[in-house]
């Protein structure tokens, strides 16, 4: 696995947080040299994701977490976002992680649109249920998607 930095977050699992995530996915895209579109993808895809965790994760007055782990590569960058509000090894979650299948993620399917504008956005999308449900989602840099795609064509 390419070397990468690792930074995770912890919230309330409420609506007034997401902000907060946001905030930090621009900077951290930003840095990475993403563009404007490309960082405003990530926003909306991430946001998604946390809006999904906070409104179908937790029932009632129950008071849950939703954690948000950043994966920064030399070419992409990976965002996890977990509603068991438990930290996650990176590497082992990632290797737990399964392509989406319709119909297998309750939480996902309510919206109607939240995972289709997340898979819209996002270049990569998997999906993990345990004993909560952790969404996986992978941007690149611009034109790396397109090179690794003709390598798997080529190969």
């Amino acid at each position: 696995m390419d070397a990468f930095d690792y930074i995770e977050m912890k919230i309330p699992a409420k609506p007034e947080y997401v902000g907060v995530i946001r905030l930090t996915l621009s900077g951290i895209a930003s840095r990475m040299g993403f563009t404007y579109d490309a960082i405003e993808d990530l926003k909306i895809a991430t946001s998604e994701a946390i809006t999904n965790a906070v409104q179908h994760a937790y029932q009632g007055d129950e008071k849950g977490e939703v954690t948000v782990g950043f994966a920064l590569y030399e070419k992409h960058l990976e965002v996890m976002v977990s509603d068991s509000g438990k930290s996650f090894d990176f590497r082992e979650t990632k290797k737990a992680l399964g392509p989406y299948k319709e119909g297998s993620v309750e939480f996902l399917r309510e919206g109607g649109l939240g995972l289709f504008l997340i898979e819209t956005l996002m270049d990569e999308v998997k999906v993990h249920q345990n004993e909560g449900v952790t969404l996986f989602m992978t941007k690149y840099l611009e034109g790396e998607q397109v090179e690794r795609d003709a390598e798997t064509i080529s190969t």
